[in-house]
């Protein structure tokens, strides 16, 4: 019961930051924008908030910097695929590249460092989990109560989520800005302000979750301490099936198979520690190529139909 219980802890802390960024590319997404610079925005919020949280101490500004820092990357991403219509994929990838260069140059005083014998990072203010009174006592369900501030705010934030995407009439018209812009611009919505809006919001909820992993999973700064996240948040979004309420089952599995895996390294198996650190991403992967598979057969994987295209208000 111990085990169950210490393995559902964890794996709700590693999967935290996926759900933040999951959602906000499922938002992305469903305005029709694809974004593949995710892991530079992470990375980029994670950076800026623990740099923020060493030198001022101040945990709410740190995730306020990266809130801005990854509402200002994904800003850029819009002018870029919505303003000058260039290839999302290709500006995606940009963001990704310069996001992570960049990142690697702002820590690098803030991390662990060879040529000056400190093989530790600095060491700043983090959150940590706070256990809620009797209800961190109930067996196994418990640990879903012994998480810090960001992971709280998650059991708020992806039912409102849902309901806002289908239950509001301003996620009715995302919906089909995501499906069909042309007729949502016949019908009054304001696409191109929406297709702003949605990626800017989307990118500052990846930013939080690279911000997470820095202040919360693994406090401190170290290079690529996102280990790849961004990529298998595209992979979720698929997973999830663009609904919001679905990103917390991929992110549990993602953190549950981590949790997993360390639990096999330090009783000291046999098995070798790059698989094991492989799992997570391996288990993701071949999830998600059988789900797509099986919806490939019932016709409801439910990819925005507008994904990835140019949307300009003179086309027919």
């Amino acid at each position: 019961m111990e085990l169950i219980t210490s393995i559902l802890a964890i794996a709700l802390r590693a999967g935290t930051s996926l759900v933040y960024a999951t959602i906000g590319e499922t938002y992305t997404e469903r305005a029709g924008i694809l974004n593949l610079g995710l892991e530079g925005i992470m990375l980029m919020g994670a950076v800026c908030s623990f740099a923020t949280a060493y030198y001022t101490g101040s945990i709410v500004l740190a995730i306020l910097v990266a809130l801005a820092v990854g509402a200002a990357m994904a800003a850029i991403h819009a002018f870029l695929t919505i303003t000058m219509r260039a290839n999302q994929v290709v500006s995606g990838l940009s963001i990704t590249l310069f996001g992570s260069g960049f990142a690697s140059f702002l820590g690098q005083r803030l991390g662990p460092e060879s040529n000056n014998h400190r093989l530790v990072g600095l060491v700043g203010p983090r959150l940590k989990p706070e256990n809620l009174p009797w209800l961190s006592d109930i067996p196994v369900l418990g640990a879903l109560f012994e998480q810090d501030i960001l992971t709280y705010a998650l059991y708020v934030l992806i039912p409102l989520a849902w309901f806002y995407l289908y239950k509001t009439r301003n996620g009715l018209n995302l919906r089909a800005i995501g499906e069909d812009p042309q007729t949502a611009d016949a019908m009054g919505v304001d696409v191109f302000k929406a297709k702003f809006l949605y990626t800017i919001a989307g990118g500052a909820l990846v930013a939080l979750g690279g911000a997470q992993l820095s202040l919360s999973y693994t406090p401190g700064w170290s290079e690529n301490i996102t280990g790849g996240r961004g990529w298998i948040v595209i992979a979720l979004v698929i997973f999830s099936m663009w609904n919001p309420a679905r990103a917390i089952w991929g992110a549990l599995l993602f953190g549950g198979i981590n949790a997993i895996q360390f639990r096999l390294q330090a009783s000291g198996t046999t098995i070798p520690a790059g698989f094991l650190n492989m799992l997570p991403y391996l288990t993701t992967i071949l999830v998600l190529v059988a789900m797509t598979f099986w919806e490939s057969l019932s016709k409801r994987i439910g990819a925005p139909a507008a994904l990835g295209n140019a949307y300009m208000r003179e086309e027919k």
